[in-house]
């Protein structure tokens, strides 16, 4: 299943959304860039 991020706020945030990337990555996610080829989108945000 393709997943895509995007972290809005503060750079904390980022390093949030780095580590759980890396969940959905060790559980066979794949990560996209493109939000219109993700089937989740995730949005983190303060």
């Amino acid at each position: 299943m393709n997943v895509g991020f995007i972290s809005l706020g503060c750079s904390k945030n980022l390093i949030d959304t780095e580590v759980t990337i890396g969940m959905f990555k060790n559980n066979n996610y794949k990560i996209v860039n493109n939000p219109e080829e993700a089937e989740i989108l995730v949005i983190n945000t303060c």
